[in-house]
């Protein structure tokens, strides 16, 4: 395995492929098994095209090929950081296809985080769009090309800057063969992709998944989702990010033989269009999306008949939000929880409601180890909240090149520790929040989720999330941040009311209302608390000071 990578153990790694889970084939060798079981089928569509897996097979090889005659091997790291575009289907597939490893940023990264990937991962290669909007990502590169030394080409998706090479120009050579790759990329156990880890303290970790591994992700989680060589999958959150890769995903789309539609954007108008157009049956969504979904009147306006399944990865969807999907829409809501660094939960489609609108879900794999454990790191039973650890066949044992995080992060034994607080009913997983996303009120834990899904079912409540707010007397004290339904109004006064009348606990009633226009995102579409804990501290010093000051 690449250096700076923790392998499986030896026992384990025998276990896996001994069960069947590693089957000895990498990602290249997956998608050429589509090809030849699906020729003709559509693979890939975006706006007026519709590529054949043969097709798409054709165009990854020539991209492949033109990768190693621009000089990248087997192992070279390549960031890549492109929107959902077809070229980043065929860049992600052709670095796949000779075994170098694609590094997956997101377009919303900047200066210092492109930096850091490209000087932590070692990046030979970086690939970008010309202009988004208003931004331009050349320039980009250019401005941080010389505090990256390992890097030797960047790679653009449209009109290259000086010194800049089109991809186009790749795509479009007919100089070599397919025989270029022959022997290129044969070994499963080696690294594949690597992956951001999550954190919002700090720059992201190196997340590095193997072929064996994430060809079992992309398999089982696209069995979970009931994938077959009929589903038609829209495609709206980044590519570059695990959920949408491939837990499902992209990956488990082709891995099943399946199209993947690649939308515009999220707006209702055009997803819902994209569903009618092109019988979309799944679609892969988070919480403020579907939110927005439920109350636009576009929807009644199109065939939705083809839709079974909408997903919802990143946060938990609210049970009232799940009830509403399905009577919305009627087809069935399905949670996806896990992380980039391996585990991934998921309800299953003939779940009882109970599970299916309550949890968050079940492991896809039968040797996925899950322990929850109380802050001493013993194992408690059903029903008690615990942080949740994991070991498997496709979590990893270690981040890239970080021995420090390493020791945190991980056990002497190998569970990956996912700091999600949870609590357990057989192999099912009932997510309470992150372990550091409690409000501690003077010694008495507020569980931001419990209140959310609470406030969730006003009828006002388009989207709330509860932050923690700096208070001298109780250390934290909670807030609730609510985006309200068109034309509504809500007063602090009304939606204390409203819980009360739900007899929970007065420690966990807010103690403050923002009504926003709308809530800061991550590229993902998770709700960023960390931004709004900012906004209300600097709030709060504000009006103290204008209270000093009177």
């Amino acid at each position: 395995m690449l250096d700076g990578c923790t392998p499986w153990p030896a026992d384990f790694a025998r276990r896996y492929r001994e069960r069947g889970w590693w089957q000895g084939i990498t990602l290249g060798g997956m998608m050429a098994a589509a090809i030849r079981r699906h020729p003709a089928k559509t693979a890939l569509v975006c706006g007026e095209l519709h590529l054949s897996y043969e097709a798409l097979g054709e165009t990854v090889d020539r991209l492949a090929c033109g990768f190693v005659n621009a000089g990248i091997a087997p192992l070279d790291r390549v960031v890549v950081q492109l929107p959902n575009v077809p070229e980043f289907v065929y860049t992600y597939l052709a670095l796949a296809r000779i075994g170098a490893i694609p590094v997956m940023a997101l377009r919303a990264h900047r200066h210092a985080e492109v930096t850091h990937f490209l000087r932590a991962s070692g990046a030979k290669a970086y690939v970008i769009p010309d202009v988004i909007r208003d931004f331009d990502y050349r320039a980009m590169a250019a401005e941080v090309a010389p505090s990256c030394p390992a890097l030797r080409a960047v790679f653009v998706a449209g009109r290259p800057a000086t010194g800049q090479r089109a991809l186009s120009a790749l795509l479009e050579s007919r100089d070599g063969g397919t025989g270029d790759l022959a022997g290129l990329c044969t070994d499963p156990s080696e690294v594949v992709t690597m992956l951001l880890s999550g954190g919002t303290t700090s720059m992201s970790k190196l997340i590095p998944r193997t072929h064996d591994d994430y060809v079992l992700n992309a398999r089982l989680c696209g069995a979970a989702g009931g994938f077959d060589e009929n589903t038609v999958l829209l495609a709206i959150l980044p590519l570059g990010h695990n959920y949408n890769l491939a837990s499902p995903g992209m990956l488990g789309v082709f891995y099943h033989g399946g199209t993947v539609v690649l939308a515009p954007s999220g707006d209702a108008a055009d997803v819902f269009g994209l569903v009618e157009r092109e019988r979309v049956t799944t679609i892969a969504a988070v919480v403020p999306l579907i939110s927005t979904w439920l109350n636009a009147d576009v929807v009644d306006r199109h065939d939705l008949t083809s839709l079974k399944v909408i997903q919802n990865g990143g946060a938990r969807l609210a049970p009232e939000l799940r009830s509403r999907l399905r009577d919305r829409f009627r087809c069935t809501p399905q949670e996806v929880y896990g992380t980039a660094e391996g585990l991934i939960n998921m309800t299953r489609l003939d779940d009882p409601d109970a599970l299916l609108l309550e949890s968050s879900g079940a492991p896809v794999c039968e040797d996925d180890e899950i322990q929850v454990v109380d802050d001493d790191g013993r194992e408690v039973g059903d029903g008690i909240q615990g942080e949740l650890l994991t070991r498997g066949p496709y979590t990893i044992r270690g981040y890239y090149n970080a021995p420090d995080k390493n020791r945190e992060a991980f056990t002497a034994d190998g569970f990956y520790r996912m700091g999600d607080i949870v609590r357990r009913q057989g192999r099912h997983v009932f997510t309470e929040g992150r372990r550091k996303d409690l409000i501690n009120r003077g010694g008495e834990k507020i569980s931001c989720e419990e209140v959310e899904n609470l406030i969730y079912r006003h009828p006002k409540v388009k989207v709330v999330t509860l932050v923690a707010m700096p208070d001298l007397v109780f250390g934290e004290k909670a807030c609730a941040f609510v985006v309200l339904k068109p034309g509504q109004t809500l007063a602090f006064d009304e939606l204390i009311a409203f819980l009360r009348a739900q007899k929970i606990a007065a420690f966990k009633l807010p103690e403050r209302l923002e009504v926003v226009t709308e809530l800061p995102l991550s590229p993902v579409g998770k709700i960023l608390k960390r931004e709004l804990r900012d906004r209300i501290t600097a709030t709060l010093a504000r009006e103290a000071a204008q209270q000093g000051s009177a």
